[in-house]
């Protein structure tokens, strides 16, 4: 016998199998493989090798599935597209279990399958019960790895009386189906949500998101909630606007940059999406003074110390009508606004915030509208009789 070489016997086969890499055919000779436990428990998922459709198959259950009464929706079918948006998604994750992947209006399941594959847990939520048996179907082919739900993600926490009909939904049932739980503000991000934002709905629904978030309420009542959304590149440029930038720079670009980190992940152009329409159009919505080439996946992290200092989720709407009342005109002059407000020491706040005193409500920073918002909150002369209930409500549905 040669020198190093394994004994002959069952002892030195497993030993040579296992440095192949062929672990599974042991399974039915050695003890259940505690191996895949541990990377469930751990949120890493073995490989399906499921297959995904190509786009042309994808595309015909689309048309095939089209109804009058559904809006205009926008799918992935293009597996090239699947695979850039998993990497994205995956991109930058630590060590350690993942949160949970909230796909909302998957359709065809291009990006589900891609997702499986890569080893990602998915929770889908569909809300077109023509997609849900493919899905389902696929659901009871996997260990636990995908859950479909049949809801509307952009429809969560109706604000109607009574009974909730389907898809519309509650966040609190939504979590208690997914198993997810909450977390303290500032623990690590609980769940992951991606979407593509309704087309003709899209500025409304970045205002409800932006309510929630600010009030911890909707999926925020969880803690905070990591979006990944495809919104068109005209809302992206107002997100991201800078101040002073015409037109771009406006109450919902303020707000989102004091809440939320906002970090662009991919430009994908419009012919690259699958829409239900009869004729297969891409029914881009016009815009004459920004670009809309594109749309953006943009991944919206809520800040760790958004709740610090004087902003509070109970006060919170108080600071939201402060910025839009600031850039209603934004060319306005900053002490203009705050003498509307019968504040007689306006320029003594503006010489403490070191903000000029002729400064325009379109040139402040977002964090400027914070600090002065602190700074309103702490000040003993300070008092929100200009800010009655009824206005708050006007401001809270405004656009919705």
């Amino acid at each position: 016998m040669l020198a190093g070489r394994a004994p002959p016997g069952a002892a030195g086969r497993c030993r040579r199998f296992l440095a192949a890499g062929l672990r599974p055919l042991l399974c039915g000779l050695l003890p259940p493989p505690c191996w895949a436990t541990a990377r469930r428990s751990a949120g890493q998922w073995p490989s399906p090798g499921l297959r995904v459709p190509e786009a042309a198959e994808a595309e015909r259950l689309v048309q095939q599935l089209q109804r009058p009464d559904v809006s205009l929706r926008r799918f992935i079918a293009c597996p090239r597209l699947a695979r850039t948006v998993q990497r994205c998604l995956q991109g930058g994750a630590g060590p350690g279990p993942q949160p949970v992947l909230l796909e909302c209006a998957p359709g065809p399941g291009i990006l589900t399958r891609t997702l499986l594959n890569a080893g990602v847990r998915v929770v889908a939520l569909e809300n077109n019960s023509a997609f849900l048996p493919n899905l389902q179907s696929l659901e009871n082919s996997l260990d636990g790895q995908l859950k479909v739900i049949y809801g509307d993600f952009f429809r969560l926490d109706p604000l109607v009386s009574g009974t909730v009909k389907p898809p519309a939904m509650c966040s609190d049932k939504l979590f208690e189906t997914m198993g997810v739980a909450a977390v303290p503000w500032r623990a690590d991000v609980p769940l992951k949500v991606f979407g593509i934002l309704p087309q003709r709905k899209e500025r409304v629904t970045l205002w409800r998101l932006l309510f929630a978030l600010y009030e911890c309420s909707s999926i925020y009542r969880c803690g905070r909630v990591e979006l990944n959304i495809f919104i068109s590149e005209k809302e992206y440029k107002v997100l991201t606007a800078k101040p002073g930038e015409a037109r771009a720079y406006q109450a919902l670009t303020v707000l989102w940059q004091v809440g939320c980190e906002i970090q662009l992940l991919h430009m994908e152009p419009w012919s690259s999406f699958v829409t239900n329409l009869k004729n297969g159009g891409l029914a881009i919505p016009k815009t004459r003074w920004l670009p809309n080439d594109h749309l953006c996946l943009v991944r919206l992290t809520p800040q760790q110390n958004l709740f610090t200092g004087a902003l509070k989720p109970t006060n919170s709407a108080t600071f939201i009508f402060m910025v839009k009342q600031c850039l209603v005109k934004p060319k306005s002059k900053l002490t203009d606004r705050l003498n509307s407000w019968s504040l007689d020491n306006g320029g003594k706040l503006l010489r403490a915030l070191e903000i000029p005193k002729n400064a325009q409500t379109r040139n402040l920073y977002p964090e400027d509208y914070r600090r002065l918002f602190e700074v309103l909150q702490n000040s003993s002369v300070f008092t929100e009789t200009w800010f009655h209930d009824e206005v708050l409500e006007s401001i809270r549905n405004i656009n919705l």
